[in-house]
């Protein structure tokens, strides 16, 4: 039985050397952004909305793309922006794919249903400027974004839901309700109605629904608990699931080898 819910939910605290990481995060991307632009193959800052975080970088191939992979990043849907994580596209783009990482407006300034609409309004744009099939990851409150958008009831248009292929939920949190008794609720102010209507767990996927839940052995149990319950309850809402806990590795660097293009993770992104 939990107890202490903020600890539940806690992954610095249990993590070695975790202060260390969004400094390393910073430095990869900004070094990745520098060397693909300098080569012309970035747009950055491209707006799909009217508020000043509504904006996502793309990425390109050195050769015709084969499609387009959107990666939306975590931080409980309270920090970070797409500037954190550019490397993480490297895999991707290497492999062929346009990438778009986008940005958005965080809470408290924006409800998760606000964020899952912006999102949604951030594929669809990106999806009409690359021909060809549509990937989504997203890590932590990212993996639930993505999955979100692959609810039946979901903002996603039918044009770009129509070409998804795959969906990665890396460390997702797919079941929002235990968030309503930790702290982090403060700022993410969900009540019981917007818990469930925005818990992927608790809707029914779209027909065809491709979805691999993706977390660290090492991760806390409700991290994990969380990525079981999707696959195994969307199994049976008749979408093509898939879970995969990965040895050695935590929160914080499962979404390491999303750089190496002969990944596993990677390749089984992007598998079709």
């Amino acid at each position: 039985m939990i107890t202490d819910w903020n600890d539940a939910y806690a992954n610095g605290a249990h993590i070695k050397g975790a202060d260390a990481f969004p400094e390393q995060w910073a430095q990869c991307a900004e070094e990745f952004r520098a060397r693909i632009s300098a080569e012309g193959r970035s747009r950055l800052d491209i707006g799909y909305g009217p508020s000043e975080r509504e904006r996502f970088d793309v990425f390109t191939p050195d050769k015709p793309s084969l499609g387009l992979a959107v990666f939306v990043h975590g931080g409980y849907w309270r920090a970070f922006d797409k500037s954190m994580w550019s490397h993480l596209a490297q895999g991707a783009v290497e492999r062929g794919y346009t990438v778009a990482i986008p940005s958005y407006t965080l809470c408290p300034a924006a409800s998760i249903s606000d964020i899952t609409g912006q999102i949604a309004r951030a594929v669809s744009q990106a999806a009409g400027m690359v021909a060809g099939p549509v990937h989504l990851a997203g890590h932590s409150a990212g993996g639930h974004l993505v999955t979100r958008l692959t609810c039946a009831i979901s903002p996603l248009g039918q044009a770009a839901a129509g070409r998804l292929r795959h969906v990665l939920s890396i460390s997702g949190l797919h079941d929002l309700r235990p968030l309503l008794k930790t702290d982090l609720n403060r700022d993410l102010r969900l009540d019981w109605a917007e818990a469930t209507s925005e818990s992927p767990a608790l809707q029914t996927p779209r027909d065809g629904t491709r979805l691999t839940a993706w977390v660290g052995a090492d991760e806390r149990p409700e991290f994990i608990r969380q990525s079981e319950l999707i696959a195994n309850i969307w199994t049976g809402c008749g979408a093509e699931t898939a879970l995969v806990v990965e040895p050695d590795k935590h929160h914080f660097d499962v979404i390491a080898d999303l750089t190496d293009p002969d990944s596993a993770i990677v390749s089984h992104w992007l598998s079709e």
